[in-house]
């Protein structure tokens, strides 16, 4: 079956380049205005191919995808040239990386040590996740039951950040301001994808999202890319109403693509009051409680 949209592994740079090409304003850029119409927006690929100081040819053929064999400084001068973001970057240079063209042994089912369980555990005023690659929930303990969703009322599938964010309308109305997440979300599976173009689960996730949600088909073609990072999150809660908390993500040095995510509320604020009263109200017998708990 043929999905809307590309999938990860199809043509990765070349779309990249198409997109970051088209979102450059010519006049900001410096780009004399030589009175042929624009047929397209942004930069013309011979315009790219001046600020980069490449052939115009060389970048139809990476547009193109027949060739994907770029050296270091070419890289380099394509990103400044379509003035790239750090993540944007980074994605450009795994995308173009020749060698994850190469099928790759998909790498081992992950699980999360019982020292990180612990951890979970220990901090019962916090909501913590441990999350996998792809966003797979693959550990939570009971704060997080409480503000989020009971992960472990979920099949195993379900258990995924980007899948609950387009595909649960529950844990979709949490949110306060939905597109803006979910545009970050997009970006951050964009980049994942990068990383990882022969991962045939990620690529499946990509394809069902795409079927299954017209906003998410449009952004994911805007090839929009970024990283993790420390963020904000307004939740509208129905319990305590609305809360905004801070989101962190800490690597897991111990296994390697794992992350412990936190949420926060700074101190003597609302939303630390709120977050206070959801966890004694969850405590009280309204939500399941528990430890930590691990997916199975």
């Amino acid at each position: 079956m043929k999905h809307h949209g590309d999938t990860p592994g199809r043509n990765e740079l070349g779309d990249f380049l198409r997109a970051r090409r088209a979102a450059l304003d010519p006049r900001r850029m410096g780009m004399p205005d030589d009175g042929r119409p624009r047929r397209v927006p942004g930069l013309r690929r011979e315009e790219l191919a001046q600020l980069a100081h490449v052939s115009p040819d060389y970048v139809v053929r990476l547009e193109q995808g027949r060739t994907r064999r770029v050296s270091r400084p070419v890289l380099d001068a394509l990103a400044d040239a379509l003035q790239l973001a750090p993540d944007e970057r980074s994605y450009l240079f795994a995308v173009a990386d020749v060698t994850q063209a190469a099928p790759t042994r998909q790498p081992a089912e992950q699980r999360v040590d019982p020292q990180l369980l612990r951890l979970l555990d220990g901090m019962p005023d916090i909501p913590a996740l441990v999350l996998g690659r792809r966003q797979d929930v693959l550990a939570w303990n009971s704060a997080a039951v409480a503000l989020l969703i009971d992960f472990g009322a979920l099949p195993p599938r379900e258990r995924n950040l980007f899948r609950l964010t387009f595909l649960d309308a529950s844990f979709r109305s949490l949110y306060a301001d939905w597109p803006r997440v979910a545009r970050e979300c997009v970006a951050v599976l964009r980049m994942e994808a990068g990383r990882n173009p022969g991962d045939p689960v990620l690529t499946a996730l990509v394809g069902e999202l795409s079927v299954r949600d017209p906003d998410f088909r449009t952004w994911w073609g805007s090839h929009q890319v970024r990283g993790p990072r420390q963020l904000a999150k307004t939740y509208r809660h129905p319990v305590v109403g609305t809360l905004t908390l801070d989101v962190q993500q800490l690597s897991v040095d111990t296994q390697p693509g794992q992350r412990l995510t936190t949420y926060t509320a700074p101190p003597d604020s609302p939303a630390e009051e709120a977050l206070h009263f959801l966890l004694r109200w969850s405590e009280s017998g309204s939500r399941p409680v528990g430890g930590a708990r691990a997916a199975e």
